[in-house]
Formats: C-alpha cells, structure tokens, sequence
C-alpha cells in the first residue's frame, strides 16, 4: 500500500517550508510507502529550491514537480497523473499537520470499504475571532478554511474541504479529475469549488466518505482574511460558485431569469441589515445580503448566457 500527498503550491515558499517540515514528521506504519508530491503551479520564488532541500534532506520522502498551466484544479490534476500510489492524500500550503495526521487520515481507506476520507481544519494556535463574526452560525468561520464537525468519527455526508481530504486512486478514473473551470486561477472571477464540486460529484454517485477527527491540520489565518471584505466577497463568490455547479433552482416565478424569491430574500436581509443592532448581528445580516446579491448575479449571468447561445444560428447542415 502507497500513499502520497499531493501538495500544490504558488509563490509561497516560506509557509511552504513549514508545511513540508510539519508533514516531514509524519508517524506512519513501516509497512506503509508514503511520499509527498509538491507541485509548483508556476512559480516565481524559491519554491524550487525549498523542496529539493527537503528532498535532500529525506531522502526518498519528497518529489518536485513543475505544471507551468495556471490554475489550481490544472495542477492538482497533474499532480494526480503523476503520481504513483493506491491513495493520494491532499494538504495545502498554508498548513501545519498533525504528526498523525497522515495515518490517521488514511487508515480507512486502505481496506475500500470507503471511497474518501476527511479531517478536521483548524485555526492556528492563538487564532481569536473577531468580535463582529457571530461564531455560532454554521460554516461561520468557512473563509478561514475551518472545518471541525466535532470530536466523533464517522460518516461524513458533505464533501471534505481540500486542505485536508483523501482519496483512493481509482475514484478518479472512474470519475474523472477536479473541474479546470472552478478554483483559484489568475484572472479568474470566482475561485472556489475545485474540491467541493469533486467530492459532491462523488456523494452523488453513491459514493461513501469517512469523517476522522483525529486527522488534524491547522490552518495559517492571515491579517487580510481577518477583514469583513474578505468574508464578504468570499461568500458572494461561494454562492456563485454552487450556483455553477448545481444550477439555479427551480422556482413557480422568474423575474429576468432569477427566481424570485432570491429577490425577496434579498429585501428582507437587507431591512434586517438596516434596523439590526450589534456588530456581530450586523454583520450576519449583511453577509446574508451578499449572498442573495451573488446568487441574483450568477442567475443573471446564466440567463443572459442563455439568450445568447440561443440566438446563435444553427449550424448549415450538408
């Protein structure tokens, strides 16, 4: 049995260096090959270099490859081409592992009883949140990449978030790679759903995943994150996000291609918004707003998208 981590990474090489020295660190059974494969999305710092230097100094343990085509899905896919192993194992490079996190990860999936498997993501050490963020809210701390469902295993019905998931290998033959139209890729206006449209597609198939606590990664959360406009346009890129991949739900009314309902959430959240007290309840309401607002634009876009394709003339037939 062969495990490798598959790493993907841009321009950061100093946390680079800490998640390769935490993952370094690993306790995994001897009868256990495992391995972690970095793949440089392009980069134009000292990426290069910091991986031959943990490959230098284990021996064995990790492997650089380059993929020079923007976009996170193109280089998680090369990663998984590449790659020589009954699992792949997915972490980021913005993260710290727990030393039995690999194992802990893994273990279920060695007998095929389970397709996917998915851990636990959080904060770094003396991470506080802010006090405008109502932290009771479900998913409330999802644009900092936190996922913890709590302290009991078990079977875990909702896609797992990609810093922090694995898979058997032959799911993606048989399901295909992650989507090239969604993740971060330069230029692009929504950069989300690369690993939750994957594992969705992969529920829907009557596929079946394993949530495990005690595989744990602690997710490095930055000054800029820590702003309400990152929240803000994380979630209106979010929504947009699920729209494209699940589509605008159906609806009794439209109005100009979105349902109308949307249109009266919409209003709704916003008087909420206006006549709310508190920061924390505030904020929640205007969060709800740009949701709706994303949601009101993704049904516009598809619409629009549409009418046009519609208008386009036939093609001559011979």
């Amino acid at each position: 049995m062969k495990i490798t981590v598959i790493l993907c990474t841009y321009n950061r090489c100093q946390r680079l260096a800490k998640a390769l020295q935490s993952v370094a660190q690993s306790r995994v059974p001897e009868s256990i090959e495992w391995n972690v494969l970095v793949v440089d999305n392009n980069s134009k710092d000292q990426t290069r270099q910091v991986v031959e230097d943990f490959a230098q100094r284990y021996p064995g343990r990790f492997a650089y490859f380059f993929e020079g085509h923007p976009g996170k899905s193109y280089a998680l896919n090369s990663g998984i081409s590449e790659a020589k192993a009954d699992i792949f194992a997915f972490m980021d490079d913005d993260v710290e592992v727990d030393p039995h996190w690999l194992d802990n990860l893994t273990k279920v999936l060695v007998d095929g009883a389970w397709s996917g498997a998915g851990g636990r993501i959080l904060p770094e050490a003396g991470f506080t949140p802010p006090a405008w963020l109502n932290v009771n809210e479900r998913y409330a701390l999802a644009p900092l990449a936190v996922f913890d469902h709590g302290s009991e295993a078990g079977q875990l019905k909702e896609a797992p978030f990609g810093t922090n998931m694995a898979y058997r290998k032959e799911v993606f033959a048989k399901y295909g790679g992650f989507r090239t139209d969604f993740g971060p890729q330069p230029g692009a206006s929504i950069q989300h759903n690369e690993d939750s449209e994957f594992g969705s597609r992969l529920l829907a198939r009557g596929e079946r995943f394993w949530y495990q606590p005690s595989a744990v990664v602690y997710h490095c959360v930055s000054t800029e994150r820590l702003q309400k406009a990152y929240f803000l346009k994380w979630w209106y890129d979010k929504v947009r996000a699920d729209m494209r991949q699940d589509g605008v739900p159906a609806a009794s009314l439209y109005v100009a291609g979105v349902p109308s309902y949307f249109l009266r959430r919409f209003a709704l959240w916003s008087l909420r918004w206006l006549c709310s007290f508190g920061s924390a309840q505030r904020f929640s309401c205007k969060l709800h707003v740009w949701r709706n607002l994303g949601m009101i634009r993704e049904c516009r876009r598809i619409a629009l998208s549409s009418a046009k394709d519609a208008r386009q003339p036939a093609p001559l037939s011979h």
